[in-house]
C-alpha cells in the first residue's frame, strides 16, 4: 500500500480577486503535491475558499448582491486562477458547502456538550478585514497589529471556546514536536508571544451579523471565522459525516502551508480544537513569507499595485511565472516580486541556460548523427565529472525537498544545466565532427547530452508544468518519465530520433532605452510647450488633508466610488475615480489630500465636493496618502 501524503494550502477569503502573493503559496503547495505523487505518495492536495464573515457581508451589501452570489462570482474566477497555475488540487473545499457547514454545526455542538464551548459576551477591539479581535496590548499605535487600520469595540453575546484550558498540554505538545511549527523563528514567536504570556478564550460566535454557518441550537448566533474555517481540513475529508473513509486515510495532515501572518491560528487555536476533539494533530506547520512588491510593499488593490496573475503568465508564459515563484523567494523568509527580476530570471536561467542547452543538444543531434542518438561506445575525459554532478544534484534535491527548500531544490537541478553547458565547451563536439577517426567519440557526446536533458527533465516535473514534456517532445521520448529513472545514467535508448521544436523560452526583449541626447532634445521641446504658472496662480488651489470616514461603490459604474472625508471643522461628500484600485474598505480611516476650493460637480447624479489628489499612468493609480500624524483638514503646501 502507498504511504499517504496530505497537504493544504490555507482557504483563501474571497473578498476580492487574488493576486500574485496568493499564487506563491498555492503554486509552492503544488510543486511538493507533484513531487510526492512522483515519489510514490498517494497525495491528497486541498485548497478552498473561506466565505464567511462580516467582511464579505458588508461587501455583498456595497455591490448589491446576496453574500451567496458575491462568493460565487469571486471563486468562479479564482478556480479559473488555479487552472491557468496549472495547479493539481485534488480537492476545492468551500465553506458555504453543505458538506462543511453541516459538520462544522456538529462540531460545535459535540465541544458545547462536553463544555469546551459555553455561552458569554464579549467586548473587545475589533479589524473587520482581518476578522479578528484584539487585546488593548496587541494593538500597535491602537491599529490592527496586522494591517495597521482603524478597530473598534464590539460588545454581544457570543459564545466562547476554553483555548486556556489546553494552554499547557499544547505547550508540551509543541516542545515535545520540534518539527511542528516551521520554520523555527515561528515556532519561537508563538511560544513567547502568544503561549506563555497566557491563552484567553476564544469568541467562536456572533450575533452582530448574520453571513456565516448558523449555531443550530441557538439560531441568533453564527459560527465565527476561526472555528468555521479551520475545520475545513477535516470536513473536506469527510469527517462526522456518513462516508469518513478518506478521513481515516488521510488525516492528520503532513502539512498545512500557510502565510505567516496566519500561524498562530493553526499553531494555536487548530491543534487545541483537536485536542478538544480527541483528534491527531497534524505533523507539521510551515508558516512562509510574503511576496512584496518593488522593495517591500505588499500586494493590492488598497495599494494601487495590483495586476491579474494571468497576465503576467500571457505575457512571459506559464513556467515562467511558477519557476520564478519557486526559485526567487527562499521559502520561509518575504520575497520580493518585480517584473524586471522575472524577465530577468527568465533570460538567465530559463532560456539561456535551459533552453540553449536543449536548443544546442538536439541541433547537433540532428547535424552530425541525422536525428538519431547515437550509442555513447566509450566515455571522456570529462563524462565522470558530468555523472557526478547529475547523481549529487539529484540526491540533494530529494533532500532538500524533505526540508521544504524548494529553490533550493531548482538550484541543485540548475548545477546539473550549468555542468551540461560547461561540458559542450569542453569537449567542443563541431570539432569533433571535423575528424572522422573522432566519431565514436562524437556520439558518446551526443547520448551523454542528451540523457542529461532525459535526466533534467524529470527533475523538473514537480516544477514547471508544460516544459519537461516540450523537452520529451524534442528528445523523442513518448512515455511519462518517473521520479527514480532519473537515478540510473543511460536508460535513453540509442537510435530515439530527436526533433527540433520551438525554443522552449523565448528570450525577453525590454523596449531600448532612449539615447541620453535624444532624451535631452524632447525634453527641451517639451519645456517650450510647457504652461507656466506663478506662484500666485499655486496659491488658488487649497490641498487639504482628509480622513476617509466612509466609502461605498457608486451603483451602475465600474470606476467611482463615494467617500465621506473629514476636513477637522466639516464634512465633505467626494466622487473619485479610483474603485479599480482600491476597495471601499481599505480607505477607511486612511488620510489623504484633496482639492478643497474645487466647485461642486454631480457624477452620475451624486454631487461632489472636492476631488482626490492621485498619481499614475492611468494602468496603476495611487491617491497621496499622507501620515497619520498629520491633522485631518490642515493645509498641504
Amino acid at each position: 500500500m502507498k504511504e499517504k501524503y496530505y497537504i493544504t494550502t490555507p482557504i483563501y477569503y474571497p473578498s476580492g480577486a487574488l493576486h500574485i502573493g496568493h499564487c506563491y503559496c498555492t503554486v509552492a503547495a503544488d510543486s511538493i503535491a507533484r513531487y510526492k505523487r512522483l515519489k510514490g505518495y498517494d497525495v491528497k492536495f486541498l485548497t478552498g475558499t473561506d466565505e464567511h464573515g462580516q467582511k464579505i457581508e458588508e461587501k455583498a451589501k456595497a455591490a448589491g448582491v446576496t453574500p451567496q452570489k458575491y462568493v460565487d462570482d469571486i471563486v468562479v474566477g479564482i478556480k479559473q486562477l488555479w487552472k491557468d497555475l496549472d495547479i493539481t488540487n485534488d480537492d476545492f473545499i468551500r465553506t458555504t458547502e453543505e458538506r462543511h457547514t453541516k459538520i462544522v454545526q456538529k462540531i460545535f455542538k459535540k465541544l458545547y456538550d462536553q463544555g469546551d464551548i459555553y455561552k458569554g459576551e464579549y467586548e473587545g477591539k475589533y479589524c473587520t478585514p482581518c476578522e479578528s479581535f484584539w487585546t488593548e496590548t496587541q494593538l500597535v499605535d491602537g491599529k490592527c497589529p496586522d494591517c495597521g487600520r482603524e478597530v473598534k469595540v464590539v460588545k454581544e453575546e457570543s459564545y466562547f471556546f476554553k483555548l486556556s484550558k489546553y494552554q499547557d498540554r499544547l505547550l508540551k505538545y509543541i516542545e515535545e514536536h520540534p518539527d511542528f511549527i516551521q520554520p523555527e523563528s515561528r515556532k519561537n514567536e508563538m511560544i513567547n508571544n502568544f503561549i506563555k504570556p497566557g491563552l484567553e478564550d476564544l469568541c467562536v460566535s456572533r450575533t452582530s451579523f448574520s453571513w456565516g454557518i448558523p449555531v443550530d441550537f441557538d439560531p441568533k448566533h453564527v459560527v465565527y471565522v476561526w472555528l468555521d474555517a479551520l475545520t475545513n481540513y477535516i470536513t473536506a475529508l469527510g469527517y462526522m459525516s456518513e462516508d469518513d473513509s478518506e478521513f481515516k486515510k488521510f488525516w492528520p495532515a503532513d502539512l498545512h502551508l500557510v502565510g505567516k501572518e496566519i500561524v498562530r491560528f493553526h499553531t494555536i487555536i487548530w491543534p487545541i480544537m483537536l485536542m478538544a476533539l480527541n483528534l491527531p494533530i497534524p505533523k507539521q506547520v510551515f508558516g512562509h513569507g510574503w511576496l512584496v512588491i518593488n522593495g517591500g510593499q505588499k500586494i493590492g488593490k488598497s495599494f494601487g499595485n495590483y495586476v491579474p496573475p494571468q497576465e503576467y503568465i500571457e505575457k512571459y508564459s506559464l513556467d515562467a511565472v511558477r519557476y520564478f515563484l519557486l526559485r526567487e523567494v527562499p521559502f520561509g523568509s518575504d520575497g520580493n516580486f518585480t517584473e524586471d527580476s522575472l524577465i530577468h530570471r527568465t533570460n538567465s536561467d530559463l532560456a539561456n541556460d535551459l533552453g540553449n542547452l536543449v536548443s544546442r543538444t538536439v541541433a547537433m543531434i540532428e547535424k552530425y548523427f541525422g536525428g538519431i542518438v547515437p550509442e555513447g561506445k566509450a566515455e571522456n575525459a570529462y563524462s565522470a565529472s558530468l555523472k557526478e554532478v547529475i547523481q549529487k544534484s539529484v540526491s540533494e534535491v530529494e533532500s532538500y525537498m524533505d526540508k521544504l527548500e524548494i529553490g533550493k531544490a531548482l538550484e541543485s537541478i540548475w548545477n546539473i544545466i550549468s555542468r551540461a553547458n560547461k561540458y559542450i565547451d569542453e569537449t567542443m563536439p563541431w570539432a569533433l565532427a571535423k575528424d572522422e577517426s573522432k566519431k565514436d567519440e562524437l556520439a558518446t557526446v551526443m547520448y551523454e547530452l542528451a540523457e542529461t536533458l532525459r535526466i533534467i527533465s524529470i527533475l523538473l516535473r514537480p516544477y514547471l508544468s508544460k516544459t519537461p514534456e516540450k523537452i520529451w517532445a524534442q528528445l523523442g521520448v513518448s512515455e511519462n518519465l518517473e521520479w527514480e529513472d532519473a537515478k540510473t545514467f543511460g536508460l535513453l535508448k540509442p537510435g530515439t530520433k530527436v526533433q527540433k521544436g520551438a525554443n522552449l523560452f523565448p528570450r525577453i526583449e525590454k523596449k531600448a532605452e532612449e539615447k541620453p541626447a535624444v532624451k535631452e532634445e524632447k525634453k527641451a521641446v517639451e519645456e517650450e510647450k510647457k504652461d507656466y504658472i506663478s506662484i500666485e496662480d499655486f496659491e488658488k488651489v487649497s490641498l487639504k488633508v482628509a480622513k476617509v470616514l466612509e466609502a461605498e461603490k457608486v451603483e451602475g459604474s465600474n470606476k467611482l466610488l463615494k467617500l465621506k472625508v473629514s476636513l477637522g471643522s466639516e464634512e465633505r461628500q467626494i466622487v473619485a475615480g479610483i474603485q479599480k484600485y482600491y476597495e471601499p474598505e481599505d480607505l477607511i480611516g486612511r488620510k489623504l489630500v484633496i482639492v478643497a476650493n474645487l466647485k461642486p460637480v454631480k457624477l452620475k447624479g451624486i454631487e461632489s465636493q472636492g476631488m482626490v489628489i492621485a498619481a499614475g499612468d492611468g494602468e496603476v493609480v495611487k491617491a497621496l496618502f499622507v501620515d497619520d500624524a498629520v491633522e485631518e483638514g490642515q493645509d498641504v503646501h
